[in-house]
């Protein structure tokens, strides 16, 4: 159903793989919702997912970026306005690696260089991103910028790795960066903890099955799933959310404020 949310605005969504992805359900969500955007993701990952399919279903542009290399965003900033026809209402930054559990590298045993690089890609990204909108007034007033997290940069998760110190570098920068354009530019900047989602990523996580069951189980409304965190996210795109920002959203069916649900304790108790 659509509500005409986004109806006129401009956006950029990185990220989008294929249909589990979070950012392919947001962009099908904001284009039901009125919305025209570009796409973007980095060229090794356009090879290896579906974005063609997705760009033809939303009548999108694509344009491939690496979100590490700060030429590339100057050049997807000025190129999005140009397609679009203005400045950017809305951006989704949905981007995550990290090469040591690619590896099957443990916490206590990383290779630093890949810890940098999954560092650089998961999280400093979301700063060169905003850095390449700020410095190119590229963003409408009111306008709002999202990056997806979990709540492993609160709480440990021994499994989710280093991802869990990117996560918590990004819920950072969207505190640090949201005030100055909040304050600058009236834009928005927040972040959305989902929880555990069977995207492609999300499953790379060793143990994913049984940390999904168990979420499920510690969660009084249950995970949410990739299309509810879409339509959250077109939420906070939306101007019903104006002043909203500079937060940590959970959207994760209540996991987050739960000590232990009763699921939990019948299982131990059996």
């Amino acid at each position: 159903m659509s509500h005409n949310l986004l109806k006129g605005k401009r956006g950029i969504i990185f990220g989008a793989l294929d249909e589990l992805s979070i950012a392919w359900n947001t962009a099908e969500r904001a284009h039901a919702e009125g919305a025209s955007f570009v796409l973007s993701n980095a060229p090794i990952a356009m090879r290896m997912g579906k974005i063609n399919e997705l760009a033809a279903k939303t009548g999108s542009q694509i344009i491939p970026a690496d979100a590490t290399d700060e030429g590339d965003l100057e050049a997807l900033v000025s190129q999005s306005m140009e397609i679009l026809g203005g400045k950017i209402d809305f951006v989704l930054h949905s981007i995550g690696m990290s090469v040591n559990v690619r590896k099957g590298r443990e916490y206590t045993d990383q290779k630093y260089d890949f810890t940098a690089k999954g560092w650089d890609v998961s999280a400093l990204s979301f700063h060169k991103v905003m850095q390449a909108l700020y410095k190119a007034d590229a963003m409408s007033e009111w306008g709002s910028i999202v990056a997806l997290t979990y709540m492993a940069a609160q709480r440990t998760f021994p499994d989710y790795n280093d991802m869990a110190d990117n996560k918590a570098y990004l819920e950072s920068v969207a505190r640090s960066f949201g005030y100055f354009f909040g304050t600058e530019k009236k834009v928005r900047v927040n972040t959305i903890s989902q929880s555990p989602t069977p995207t492609t990523a999300g499953m790379g996580v060793k143990g994913f099955d049984a940390f999904i069951n168990y979420a499920e189980k510690m969660s009084p409304l249950g995970n949410a799933t990739a299309r509810e965190c879409a339509d959250y996210t077109i939420t906070l795109f939306s101007d019903l959310t104006r002043k909203v920002t500079m937060q940590n959203l959970f959207h994760d069916g209540g996991f987050s404020s739960t000590g232990v649900s009763q699921d939990i304790i019948d299982t131990f108790s059996e």
